[in-house]
């Protein structure tokens, strides 16, 4: 898990200079190049591929390592009730946004910055509920969880996973504790989801309504992400 874990902050790193420097040229040649390895599309464009890079090396250490196809080994299993775990996400989404009413949330927090105008945020909502869930769902819920609960048991795994997901998405939320701790939480329902159903695809379709209910509320909040100043009104 070092290993993926390793490999996907070299990758990132890696695709974002790559992409910093082609968008430079391309597309922003009097901008520096922080300013232009800072832009939200660069950024979801390097964190996609690089994404795509880390997919293809689980898949292949997990089918070398157990003799076995990749979604086997995961425990993918594909619920029957499909459906029931999109309404869940978007039944947790919409709860877990009312009780961040009742925190102290931050007015501004960085990843405010891929809603500046309609194709970022629609590039963000995109990759949402795409490869970002995805890799998440097969590191945390896929790889990490089921070496936790062998060594540990499945109440301190469950903590544990989402902890370790909350954290990732802590530099995003400018790592104040209250949006950390709405993941947190989001981290725990995901890993209860994957305990329970013995499936990774369970807790992934979760995670994919969870994501995509917020997006909706930003898109119906925003007219369509044609107005995204009235997110900061």
């Amino acid at each position: 898990m070092l290993a993926i874990a390793f490999l996907t902050l070299l990758s990132i790193f890696v695709f974002l200079f790559v992409g910093a420097f082609v968008a430079k040229r391309l597309f922003f040649p009097h901008l520096s190049f922080a300013e232009v390895g800072l832009k939200p599309l660069v950024t979801v464009a390097a964190q996609g591929v690089a994404y795509l890079v880390v997919l293809a090396f689980m898949i292949a250490l997990v089918e070398r390592g157990r003799g076995q196809p990749f979604w086997r080994a995961i425990r993918w299993n594909w619920p029957s009730s499909w459906l029931a775990y999109l309404l869940g996400g978007c039944v947790l989404s919409i709860g877990l946004q009312g009780l961040a009413h009742f925190l102290p949330m931050p007015k501004e927090l960085p990843i405010d910055r891929f809603f500046q105008n309609a194709r970022e945020a629609w590039a963000l909502s995109f990759f949402g509920v795409t490869l970002a869930p995805l890799l998440e769902e097969l590191f945390f819920r896929g790889f990490l969880y089921p070496v936790l609960v062998r060594r540990l048991s499945v109440a301190p795994a469950v903590i544990l996973t989402a902890i370790g997901f909350g954290l990732i998405h802590a530099p995003q939320l400018g790592r104040a504790w209250a949006p950390v701790l709405i993941v947190f939480l989001v981290g725990v329902v995901l890993t209860i989801t994957r305990a329970v159903t013995r499936s990774v695809a369970a807790s992934l379709l979760v995670h994919i309504a969870y994501n995509g209910t917020i997006s909706a509320m930003l898109f119906v909040a925003t007219d369509g992400f044609r107005h995204l100043e009235k997110l900061n009104q």
